[in-house]
């Protein structure tokens, strides 16, 4: 046998080993890991990734669906340690690798965990939580104190004058004063003509006489003491 045949040989020996190991591998069913991802508590928005990695190497990738739900097949790996990360954050959980297997695992991450400044990490960000209530309105405030009192404002200009006022009625008429004293008798009059008129005088002179001493008799007697 020629050295090229053995060669040959020896070359599909090799490979007949060597196919079963491949497909043996390529035909190993994977791990599966179902469940949620959440970031701060709040479910991780749809097209986050997760990921799957076993010794530093990232093995399989999905996109989280609605509501935060995800699916990882992951493959065999050099290892059993899965450990598992929600876009840049690393979650809390882990998990062990099992031909076959599948596992229902809550991923949990927090941005509050962050690597110091030197190794930045954008945190993902959550979904926005739905608005809440209005609530009730609040019992009214105290009244305020009261302000200080405002300058004097300038004077108003004079009113007209008014208008005179109507006439008041007349008054009803007083009753009559009482009569006065008599006054002196006038002088004598004259004489007439004929002879009969100087009579009448002579006459009239005596009466005066008599009536002016009855007077001063009649006031005599009332003086005198009773």
């Amino acid at each position: 046998m020629t050295k090229a045949r053995v060669l040959a040989l020896l070359v599909g020996i090799v490979l007949l080993l060597t196919l079963p190991a491949v497909a043996s591998a390529q035909n190993s069913p994977p791990h599966v890991f179902i469940g949620t991802a959440t970031v701060n508590g709040i479910f991780a928005q749809a097209g986050t990734t997760v990921t799957a990695s076993i010794g530093g190497i990232d093995l399989v990738t999905e996109p989280v669906a609605s509501s935060g739900k995800y699916m990882l097949k992951v493959p065999q790996g050099s290892g059993t340690d899965i450990e598992f990360t929600i876009g840049a954050l690393t979650a809390s959980e882990s998990g062990s690798w099992s031909l076959g297997a599948a596992t229902e695992l809550n991923l949990t991450a927090s941005s509050f965990n962050l690597p110091p400044a030197s190794d930045p990490v954008d945190p993902v960000a959550g979904p926005s939580g739905l608005r809440g209530a209005t609530g009730s309105a609040g019992s009214a405030g105290a009244r305020g104190a009261q302000g200080p009192a405002g300058p004097k404002g300038d004077g108003g200009s004079d009113g007209s004058d008014g208008s005179d006022g109507s006439s008041g009625s007349a008054g009803s008429a007083g009753s009559a004063g009482p009569a006065g004293p008599v006054g002196p008798a006038g002088p004598a009059g004259r004489s007439g003509s004929d002879g009969g008129g100087g009579g009448l005088s002579i006459i009239a002179l005596i009466l005066s006489g008599v009536a002016l001493i009855a007077s001063g008799g009649v006031y005599a007697l009332s003086r005198r003491p009773a």
